[in-house]
């Protein structure tokens, strides 16, 4: 049930491996009630849904104790398939949206996942400060990052400085143009299937905005 998981991250403990499984259960049950993935798409959870959202797992491997905000979290995705892979990683999960993220709450209370916390609300109501701040193609990278400038910590605790890291696809050339500093990784170097041949990680690091006392 989980097969494509399990090829791209062999070294999953049990109890990883039984909230991947359950997680593959409790969205299509909840996406008949509240559409929070498209319902063309729901049959391909796991590979459009929760290993892309793991690509940014291959993409930087967060230390114990890193915090990370999930904005515009919808059912909980990148955020809670994150969680799952990085259970000493606190996760802040946020979204405009009161249906969506009552999915998302359900879905982390049943995988028992104590490193999530959630915010209905926007992002303006969000004071506090992450080593990153994560997202699938909410918004452009240059827009996200001026809403987030504020909750990006002045301390790095990981191999790359803090920043945003957001999942996209098709030609991000002209979304980029103004932000140099940015990284674009295609995700087809990590997972093999035809879904990720024009899906990127895009990390751009950013510096935060200095703290007033």
């Amino acid at each position: 049930m989980i097969d494509n998981i399990l090829r791209a991250f062999p070294n999953l403990t049990q109890k990883q491996k039984e909230q991947f499984e359950t997680m593959m259960n409790l969205y299509p049950e909840w996406n008949a009630k509240i559409n929070v993935i498209s319902r063309k798409d729901i049959e391909n959870l796991e590979v459009n849904h929760i290993l892309h959202s793991l690509a940014i797992a291959r993409f930087v491997d967060f230390t114990s104790g890193t915090t990370v905000l999930d904005m515009g979290t919808g059912g909980g995705l990148p955020g809670i398939p994150l969680a799952v892979m990085f259970p000493d990683v606190k996760f802040h999960l946020i979204d405009r949206i009161g249906k969506k993220l009552k999915v998302a709450k359900d879905i982390a209370d049943k995988l028992q996942l104590t490193n999530v916390s959630l915010q209905h609300g926007d992002i303006g109501e969000c004071h506090d400060r992450y080593d990153f701040v994560v997202s699938r193609a909410v918004m452009p990278q240059a827009d996200l990052i001026k809403l987030v400038r504020k909750n990006i910590s002045t301390e790095n605790h990981n191999a790359i400085p803090n920043g945003v890291i957001t999942l996209k696809g098709g030609d991000l050339q002209e979304e980029l143009k103004s932000l140099r500093n940015s990284e674009v990784i295609d995700i087809s170097q990590f997972f093999k299937q035809p879904f990720f041949e024009t899906k990127k990680v895009v990390y751009t690091p950013v510096r935060p905005l200095r703290q007033i006392d």
